[in-house]
């Protein structure tokens, strides 16, 4: 399944936010793929920032990762980053952007 996210890095952190994902740990890169995913991409626009993820079950993933350690420190990390965050709870399931038109 293909799933389209949105969220918003702080303008005053940009950098940094780039900075961190050129070294997202191992570990929790291994973690993401063990949960399904087999890409993940972000766009960035001004302060603007849109995912795309493809995996098997975006609830699962959610499911796997949001109590595990590494990525409750990557989430905490990203917190301090982001006004809008990625939402690694149950409820986030339905976070996905809507599609409105496909070619």
């Amino acid at each position: 399944m293909r799933i389209a996210l949105h969220t918003r890095v702080r303008a005053d952190r940009i950098a940094q936010y780039e900075a961190a994902h050129r070294e997202v740990p191992t570990e929790l890169t291994t973690a993401i793929r063990a949960a399904g995913v087999s890409s993940w991409i972000i766009w960035r626009s001004g302060s603007e920032l849109f995912h795309l993820l493809e995996c098997e079950d975006y609830a699962r993933l959610l499911s796997e990762l949001e109590h595990l350690p590494v990525n409750v420190a990557w989430q905490a990390r990203m917190a301090d980053l982001l006004d809008v965050v990625h939402d690694y709870s149950e409820a986030g399931a339905e976070a996905g952007l809507p599609v409105v038109w496909e070619l």
